[in-house]
């Protein structure tokens, strides 16, 4: 197959799928991980998609966040291990953040019945998965729902943030890198989150590796405001170390 080829049915895969998997393009066209790169690298001045950690983005679909039940999907095991493992930092008793997205949602599946928490949320999903639950305290802020993300936004959920000190905040994000922090596509939304960083003592981000360098319109911490980041092993070393350089403990589940 031809460059030209190989770089059509690339561009053809980003805006069908909305990414490209450096990895997985590879194997599928038979052909060395570098070769996939320079491809993506000659659409990306075509300005065709955008390279990002990993792989690619179509430019058409920059703008598009997939709704709860698509993201879910997305990199699933890798997400219930990144949740195990921030089991690690919720507390025995005392008061815990849940902000809305998947992998959160999924450590509040996980939260042992054992535990005396107070848990605060703007995760639907989360809320409904502990309201029922024996030993937890559970707080739903309250405000606009989004659709997307089943998340509660704007001034009713901000007002009740500004009063709060948490122990320790979980935070789900669109987007991370030691350059550009975490981000996220809706201003609203980053706005509760911002919020929630205030609030707690210690900051938590559950991010699977495929964020990495996909920096979205809205910042809502920067690195240096987050204590721990728990990835999967499918971030490479060069992108721990960018990420340590900022201070944050990496931990890879």
């Amino acid at each position: 197959m031809y460059g030209a080829e190989r770089q059509q049915l690339l561009a053809q895969r980003a805006r069908r799928d909305g990414r490209i998997d450096v990895t997985d393009a590879a194997a599928e066209f038979e052909v060395a991980p570098e070769t996939i790169r320079r491809d993506l690298a000659a659409l990306e001045r075509q300005g065709l998609l955008r390279r990002v950690y990993g792989g690619a983005i179509a430019i058409d679909r920059l703008d598009f966040e997939p709704e709860v039940s698509l993201r879910d999907q997305t990199n699933a095991e890798k997400k219930e291990r990144i949740a195990k493992a921030a089991l690690d930092q919720v507390p025995a008793r005392g008061t815990v953040l849940l902000d809305g997205g998947t992998t959160t949602a999924r450590l509040a599946g996980l939260l042992p019945a054992d535990r005396e928490l107070t848990v605060v949320t703007n995760s639907l999903p989360a809320a409904n998965q502990l309201a029922t639950r024996n030993g937890f305290n559970v707080h739903l802020l309250g405000g606009r729902v989004r659709g997307t993300t089943l998340a509660t936004v704007e001034s009713w959920a901000l007002d009740v943030l500004r009063l709060l000190t948490v122990d320790v905040g979980f935070f789900g994000t669109n987007g991370f890198s030691a350059a550009r922090g975490c981000t996220t596509p809706d201003p609203a939304e980053s706005a509760v989150k911002s919020a929630m960083v205030a609030a707690s003592r210690k900051r938590v981000l559950l991010a699977d590796h495929s964020k990495y360098g996909d920096d979205q319109f809205s910042r809502f911490a920067e690195l240096s405001e987050i204590d721990l980041i728990i990835t999967d092993d499918g971030l490479d070393a060069a992108a721990v170390d960018e990420l340590e350089a900022t201070e944050a403990e990496v931990v890879l589940a």
